[in-house]
């Protein structure tokens, strides 16, 4: 979401995860539910330090990391545990052109998951070609499902509506949905059960780049029910259960508007990042509901909000969310209150005004055996708060 022409040193602070967590992110789904920690708990996690896993950039040159996923189940090139990083930049660091996925052992080992050819079937069929954003999810039956949000040359006026890619458990890109509520996907979760499986887009290209950098209140979250049985997954139904949000396109930041999303542990309430809202909104009976929320109602507006991005809830109900303005991570408990904040990037890009630690936080994962991923658009790397 940010251009990084410039090379950032960076420091790193973070907490740690002392309760286990089930994959509740902005790049993925799952369930599960817990008490709150306790005030000590939490001051241990917000003490502790992070740690550098490894460089995101494959072999080539794709930058500018976005999507973080963990596996959940190991299944040919996928394994359990590892995560999973998408980038939005290619080597010339043009936003909407980064046609990577990579493989992140815990150990910081890299390997490429998947490498996109805009020219190549399915993924030609995808509108104005492949920009792979935050919207990443990793099924725990080996389907990997990317947003991608493309440009032919790094700026707004060519971004076109995009499209989901459906790849297998090898990388290989098996199928494509797009049109119909699906423009320009920016985010996404997902969740399975023996409930079905359903993914939740927001989505911020309706009326965006028509609107030349001026707010249009679009913005989406669509709920697209998955059918799991055949052969690859096919869309059920596609649902509308978010609509109004503010959305415009920016010079350095490509597009703005609804980002991280993420499920309560019982499924019943989806909190989305409103990004130019500056506040954390809930969307009642995702699932099921038949028509839009709206703009949902909203869970805070805390002042510490500054461009909330990446989302996640762990399974206490705590929801995590980084800032796009500043490097902050927040927390907030599911009735709004904020349980804490850190600083995780105090960087300032070279030549501008900009706060400490702008436009480096996106993705961020909760891992079910304790810990937070995050990734740093700054310096191109992929963190963990153990």
């Amino acid at each position: 979401m940010r251009q990084t022409k410039f090379t950032l040193l960076f420091r790193l602070f973070a907490l740690s995860l002392l309760a286990s967590l089930l994959l509740l992110t902005a790049c993925g789904g799952g369930g599960g539910s817990g008490s709150s920690p306790s005030a000590t708990a939490l001051a241990s996690f917000f003490n502790s330090q992070p740690r550098l896993v490894t460089s995101t950039v494959p072999a080539n040159g794709d930058i500018n990391p976005y999507g973080v996923a963990i596996v959940q189940q190991s299944m040919n090139k996928l394994t359990a545990g590892h995560i999973l990083v998408s980038n939005f930049n290619n080597s010339n660091n043009q936003q909407g052109t980064g046609t990577t996925i990579v493989d992140v052992a815990p150990d910081g080992t890299l390997a490429l998951f998947a490498l996109l050819n805009p020219n190549n079937p399915p993924a030609s069929a995808c509108p104005g070609g492949i920009g792979l954003t935050t919207a990443l999810v990793a099924l725990r039956s080996g389907w990997v499902i990317a947003g991608s949000l493309p440009t032919t040359d790094g700026t707004a006026a060519t971004a076109q509506a995009g499209c989901l890619i459906v790849l297998d458990s090898t990388g290989t890109p098996k199928e494509i949905f797009s049109g119909g509520s699906i423009n320009g996907p920016w985010d996404m979760t997902a969740v399975e059960d023996n409930a079905g499986t359903s993914l939740f887009v927001s989505n911020v290209l309706n009326g965006a780049v028509a609107a030349n950098g001026n707010v249009v209140n679009q913005g989406t979250v669509v709920r697209i029910d998955l059918q799991m049985g055949g052969a690859m997954p096919s869309i059920i139904a596609e649902t509308i259960v978010g609509s109004g949000f503010p959305e415009r396109t920016d010079p350095a930041a490509l597009v703005i508007g609804p980002t991280g999303l993420g499920l309560s542990p019982s499924g019943d309430v989806l909190y989305v990042a409103d990004s130019l809202g500056n506040r954390i909104a809930s969307i009642a009976n995702p699932r099921t509901a038949a028509l839009s929320a709206g703009i949902g109602t909203t869970l805070t507006s805390s002042p510490v909000l500054n461009d909330p991005l990446g989302l996640a809830v762990d399974n206490n109900g705590n929801i995590f969310t980084v800032n796009g303005n500043d490097g902050f991570i927040n927390v907030f408990d599911s009735r709004g209150k904020l349980m804490g904040r850190k600083h995780l990037d105090k960087t300032v890009a070279p030549g501008t005004h900009s706060l400490p630690g702008a436009g480096t936080l996106f993705g961020l994962a909760i891992a079910s055996g304790g810990g937070i991923y995050f990734v740093d658009d700054g310096t191109n790397t992929l963190n963990i708060m153990p």
